[in-house]
């Protein structure tokens, strides 16, 4: 593992990783593992807020396990683990949550838009998600978190329950984590609806799932939204149309987008034409990933293996930060 500063970072098994992910979070999070000593965890605890199906949780673990593996994620110089095989975490959690305080839980966007959205369910979970989220962060004394402009308040939470515990406890135990700057601009993925990013919550005729097959993707393709076509030369590219010429800057040749998009400016550009030949591009784009994935999900023994290396690796750091919390707040053994 690297000896750099140490990174965190988690993904609720909500479902498959789509092409958004992969290029979005998880190509950056390979060349980290080479430079820093990077934890990245599959947040199964986090998701019990919407009360998943056991078996589809259950799977849904096995299926993020395996395409990270199978994208390049190294459980040799990274470590690669499952939120619930830490107990670790739900004990700092717990400890953390002595002093984290009902209004400022209350405050916490994330919080406010689901208690309005979801009124049936509004669970002491959803109440305290950001402790859950800074005891995954201040287990490992993270000191650097990636997140985006969504999560950013819950990390100025996770350093206000660090500081908070060092204050009443009179110790140095839990660094300030920042943000991970990347250093370059991050590359947004559009989705194929016509609106903004790659995203599973405008449905999943949006995304380009990394285990989808060349079926199911032409058939996302065809559905893409476009327009009507352009009407006089060098017309403005409407959304849906810049999302697909978007996609296909990343996946195509070079040649094979300059022909489409010279083809909107004259007016000349047939859509069934563009969504075929994008589709096939993105085939053979994930073939390479989706073979992987599907050899990885027979694998039982092998999947088994990486989560007790994980499991073992993340115990490690873990350990020594829950006995210092320990000793710090004076929970203390008589034997």
């Amino acid at each position: 593992m690297s000896q750099g500063k140490t990174v965190v970072s988690g993904i609720r098994p909500t479902g498959k990783l789509h092409l958004g992910n992969y290029l979005g979070a998880v190509q950056n999070f390979i060349q980290m593992q080479h430079s820093h000593n990077c934890y990245f965890f599959i947040a199964d605890y986090h998701s019990l807020t919407t009360h998943p199906n056991p078996a589809d949780l259950h799977q849904s673990v096995k299926q993020v396990l395996a395409e990270y593996l199978a994208c390049g994620l190294d459980p040799e110089k990274s470590t690669l683990y499952i939120q619930s095989d830490l107990p670790q975490t739900a004990e700092l959690y717990l400890l953390l949550n002595m002093h984290a305080y009902m209004g400022e839980l209350e405050r916490v966007s994330s919080f406010k838009e689901k208690a309005r959205t979801q009124p049936n369910n509004i669970n002491a979970g959803l109440l305290t998600y950001p402790v859950l989220m800074a005891a995954d962060i201040l287990i490992h004394a993270a000191d650097l978190v990636p997140v985006g402009k969504d999560q950013e308040q819950h990390l100025e939470m996770a350093r206000t329950f660090g500081n908070r515990f060092n204050r009443i406890y009179q110790t140095n135990l839990f660094p300030e984590p920042q943000a991970f700057n990347y250093g370059k601009e991050l590359i947004k993925i559009p989705g194929l609806q016509g609106g903004g990013k790659m995203s599973k919550s405008d449905g999943e005729n949006n995304v380009i799932n990394l285990i989808d097959s060349p079926e199911e993707i032409r058939k996302k393709l065809s559905r893409a939204v476009t327009d009507s076509g352009p009407q006089v030369p060098n017309s403005e590219v409407s959304t849906g149309v810049q999302n697909l010429f978007d996609l296909m800057h990343l996946v195509s040749q070079s040649s094979t987008l300059e022909h489409f998009k010279q083809a909107y400016a004259d007016c000349s550009i047939r859509y069934g034409d563009l969504k075929k030949q994008l589709a096939e591009d993105l085939i053979i784009y994930l073939s390479p990933i989706r073979e992987k994935i599907t050899a990885i999900l027979e694998d039982d023994a092998y999947l088994s293996k990486i989560a007790q290396m994980g499991k073992d690796k993340a115990a490690e750091s873990a350990d020594k930060t829950i006995t210092a919390a320990r000793s710090a707040i004076g929970i203390q053994r008589f034997y």
